[in-house]
């Protein structure tokens, strides 16, 4: 089968593989139908640790061909969300809303979803069923549902976890697509502000029409005054969507005392300042969303009704042959996040 890996630093290509089989009792063998690039994959393209990685994706849309013996939720045939997460669903974790880091096992991640086939681990609660099969939707309803594997439930993830609750005032850091996301969470969950921090006019008109109600492009000093002004002393809720060290430091600053600041961006950079956060007493929340949660409660309904269209943060598409252009894309912003057929 055709899969791809990282070959040095800013080069990923398709390669022919073996096809992955079910090895444990647990496992789902799903032919990917649809998969995409994150944000996150960008931090190992960058900087690739070893030659012949495989792709570290991680979100995809596909059709159930092989069950373990201990899967009875999904049989084959069947059309399933893979989200990068894998909970129980019955740990203390999963049970509390927290099934990004289940207690059940350690590897509750994945990798390796861009390709033609992939293996899921743990799949008996953490897959999402999809009514009926991936040719019954548009392409934008595919491009929505496949949101929900990661940035659409990570951005509700950061509405969540900040406690954004109706009327209030919210500052999002980050314009890509988990960013966006966290603006349609935002809304979902009441906010009656929200402002962005985008400084592309595309992903800046994606923000409003997402839900954002203004926006500020000012970086630094000047722009974390222009927030605590145009706040009023900073923001009810802060969704950091980047993880880079200068975005976490920026979101402990803008929030009011006595604010949440949701963290959802794959952290880099080691140095947090608990000063920051304890005089104003602000907390600092957040981690791997919880998919499998959001999407069955939440997300999934609001797709397939209509109520949110989080699909329009996939701007360009690629096939697996394309895989490097569809990296270099977003790496350039040529593209917010770039969504991949499988034939």
């Amino acid at each position: 089968m055709k899969s791809t890996q990282f070959e040095e630093n800013n080069q990923i290509k398709p390669i022919e593989i073996d096809k992955p089989v079910v090895k444990d009792d647990q496992d789902v063998l799903i032919r990917v139908v649809r998969t995409c690039v994150c944000g996150s994959d960008l931090w190992t393209y960058h900087d690739v640790p070893k030659k012949g990685l495989i792709n570290s994706g991680h979100e995809a849309l596909g059709i159930v061909e092989a069950v373990g013996k201990d899967i009875t939720t999904v049989k084959p045939g069947d059309f399933v969300i893979a989200p990068f997460t894998h909970g129980c669903g019955h740990c203390r974790a999963c049970l509390a809303g927290f099934d990004g880091v289940c207690m059940s096992h350690k590897d509750n991640w994945s990798d390796g979803f861009q390709a033609e086939y992939l293996r899921f681990k743990y799949g008996q609660w953490a897959l999402v069923k999809v009514p009926g099969k991936p040719e019954d939707y548009s392409e934008g309803m595919l491009k929505s549902l496949l949101t929900l594997a990661d940035v659409m439930a990570t951005g509700y993830h950061a509405a969540r976890v900040a406690n954004v609750k109706q009327g209030d005032t919210v500052i999002v850091l980050g314009d890509g697509a988990v960013g966006l996301c966290a603006i349609i969470a935002a809304k979902m969950r009441g906010a009656n502000r929200i402002i962005s921090t985008s400084r592309h006019a595309d992903r800046e008109a994606l923000a409003r029409e997402f839900g954002a109600t203004e926006n500020i492009a000012t970086r630094g000093d000047e722009g974390i005054k222009e927030l605590l002004e145009t706040t009023n002393g900073g923001a009810d809720a802060v969704l950091e969507c980047v993880g880079t060290e200068q975005s976490t430091q920026e979101a402990m600053q803008i929030g009011r005392p006595g604010s949440i600041i949701g963290r959802v961006g794959l952290p880099h950079g080691s140095k947090i300042d608990p000063a920051q956060t304890f005089y104003q007493d602000k907390a600092l929340a957040g981690g791997p969303a919880s998919v499998t949660t959001y999407d069955k409660e939440i997300l999934l309904k609001a797709v397939l009704e209509g109520r949110i269209n989080p699909g329009k943060v996939f701007t360009k598409t690629y096939t697996l042959d394309e895989i490097n252009d569809a990296y270099q894309d977003m790496a350039n912003r040529k593209t917010i996040k770039s969504y991949i057929k499988i034939d």
